[in-house]
């Protein structure tokens, strides 16, 4: 290390000696550099107790990244590992999505069939404690690792929630997590496929519960289907793209990407390989559908593919790489701001519904603890004008009429989009579009 200042000491030296005009920018970072080993060696000479230089190096590294937007994050190779895992879709812990909101942990949303879905955990919980050890100012890496690990033993969160007059502690036994990525039903001719995230191999195991739906409708084709996108908090990328293609014929955009000042543009477009049929579709999408989420839903409504249902979604445009460190630690960076086919970015605003559907029969539509991409710090600016919270209304499809294959449908939303395809006329042969006029 003292080899690393006396290398910036020199080159410093050599720079400032060499003009009188006014420092570079580079010249201003070697200053910069300079100051940091400076306190490293103050650290490291001086302070009360040993130090730890890689947990100084590494700590320093998050301070730097935490001036940068929420999803920029630097993992040390225990919490990268475990990043890797999530992308399989198997680890040991208790199923739920989290994020920082200022300086809180949050709950995102519980998976589905996970311990925490089980013992009650919902979106927009604050989790106080894990184990009794706060969660103020925690680092997100941090609280995921304490709630992950083996099978069978308890974790103990101590939750505060809008309604609670105090905060009340939940219990949770671990357990080995696995995550079905698609799961599907059939209503009436009617097909249901949830699609909880995008890891490894989602686009295979949809293909086979679509293959699997119209086995048990006789063979036949579906007569619809809805794409439940609901609390589906993103993943791989590649993975969004494969299931916008797999519903949309060749050659159409399905998602652009923008690097620094506009630079850098990438475009990612279909190409009608195993593509389904044009059978109708409604895509349903809450508060917890961000980032590859909002790129399937903005894919098939801006292609006319599909019909958006729900409420507004999270609001997640950008797009991170990852970039594995040679000490096995990585890197999470954001690159790129994304835009759906016709140009529009979603930060901060999310995707707005073709009908606006409410969890429940004459609920809200947006609930105040809902956490969304606008309340994380220093997250990315949106742009064009911001949406209107006041401003959405409920607005049910016309042709929503109660049907047979709702009947003992109890999940408001997932009605209201049977009843839709059920009276939605099937469109000509070969024409795949499902979008109806409002």
């Amino acid at each position: 290390m003292s080899s690393l200042r006396s290398c910036v000491a020199v080159v410093l030296l050599f720079a400032w000696g060499a003009s009188a005009a006014p420092p570079s920018k580079e010249e201003n970072t070697y200053r910069q550099l300079e100051l940091f080993a400076r306190v490293l060696s103050y650290v490291q000479n001086n302070y009360v107790e040993p130090v730890d230089e890689q947990q100084l190096m590494y700590g320093a590294i998050k301070g730097m990244l935490e001036t940068l937007d929420p999803h920029t994050q630097f993992m040390p190779p225990d919490v990268f590992k475990e990043m890797k895992i999530d992308t399989s879709g198997e680890f040991g812990g208790l199923g739920i999505e989290i994020a920082r909101r200022n300086d809180n942990i949050v709950v995102v949303s519980p998976i589905d069939d996970t311990p925490a879905q089980r013992a009650g955990i919902r979106p927009g919980d604050q989790i106080l404690k894990i184990d009794d050890e706060p969660t103020r100012n925690m680092e997100l890496a941090r609280a995921i690792q304490k709630m992950r690990g083996p099978a069978g033993k308890k974790v103990l969160l101590t939750i505060m929630r809008e309604g609670f007059t105090a905060a009340r502690e939940f219990a949770i036994i671990r357990d080995h997590i696995r995550i079905a990525s698609v799961e599907s039903a059939l209503y009436g001719g009617i097909g249901h496929v949830k699609v909880k995230n995008f890891q490894e191999r989602t686009d295979q195991s949809l293909n086979k519960e679509l293959q699997k739906l119209r086995a048990q409708n006789g063979g036949k084709e579906l007569k619809g289907l809805v794409l439940d996108l609901r609390n589906n908090p993103g993943g791989l990328l590649d993975q969004a793209v494969a299931v916008s293609d797999r519903f949309l014929p060749g050659e159409l955009t399905i998602v652009s990407t923008r690097g620094r000042n506009g630079t850098q543009v990438t475009e990612e477009r279909s190409k009608d390989r195993d593509v389904e049929r044009g059978y109708p579709m409604v895509v349903l999408v809450n508060a917890g559908s961000a980032s590859a989420s909002e790129i399937v839903a903005g894919a098939l409504q801006d292609n006319q593919r599909a019909v958006i249902l729900g409420t507004p979604t999270f609001g997640k445009g950008s797009v991170q790489t990852v970039i594995e460190m040679e000490d096995g630690s990585g890197l999470k960076l954001t690159i790129a701001r994304y835009y759906t086919p016709s140009g529009r970015s979603i930060q901060e605003k999310g995707i707005l519904p073709d009908y606006i559907v409410p969890e429940t029969e004459g609920g809200v539509v947006q609930k105040p603890d809902q956490l969304r991409e606008k309340d994380l710090k220093h997250h990315f600016r949106g742009e064009g004008e911001a949406l209107d919270a006041t401003a959405i209304k409920v607005s049910l499809p016309p042709s929503a009429r109660p049907s047979r294959a709702s009947e003992k449908v109890t999940d408001y939303q997932l009605k209201v989009a049977l009843d839709y395809l059920a009276n939605v006329p099937a469109p000509l042969e070969g024409k795949n579009t499902a979008r109806a006029p409002k």
